[in-house]
């Protein structure tokens, strides 16, 4: 007897939450879920910092001293936005604040760049 591969991820979703509520696992299944949202925020940071440090840390420190502290402070301020997002998970008008905060956060840095590429500093 051929099973589909539906039936049998469906199958196997099935009997992993029949052992969570048998075993009463809910509680850790939530810590597990904080545990990992963390993670996935240290990861993204740290690759930030990986891309920072080998590509663009000698390539700032050259540029005028205002737009290195905009280019940061738009940095630090996005990832003060997304550390909101994994905490609060926000919705209706703070939601919409998020994203117009991330996309801040996104086109200074951007625009920054751009305009010491174009203009040559």
């Amino acid at each position: 007897m051929r099973i589909s591969p539906l039936v049998r991820g469906l199958l196997i979703i099935a009997a992993i939450s029949l052992v969570i509520v048998v075993l009463n696992l809910e509680t850790t299944l939530i810590t597990l879920n904080v545990v990992l949202r963390i993670a996935f925020f240290l990861a993204i940071a740290f690759g930030g910092y990986l891309l920072w440090r080998d590509f663009g840390r000698r390539e700032i420190g050259l540029w005028p001293s205002r737009l290195q502290y905009v280019f940061y402070a738009a940095i630090v301020l996005g990832l003060v936005d997304l550390g909101w997002w994994f905490v609060s998970r926000p919705s209706g008008r703070d939601l919409l604040a998020f994203f117009v905060v991330l996309a801040v956060c996104v086109y200074v840095p951007v625009r920054t760049w751009r305009r010491q590429h174009t203009y040559g500093g």
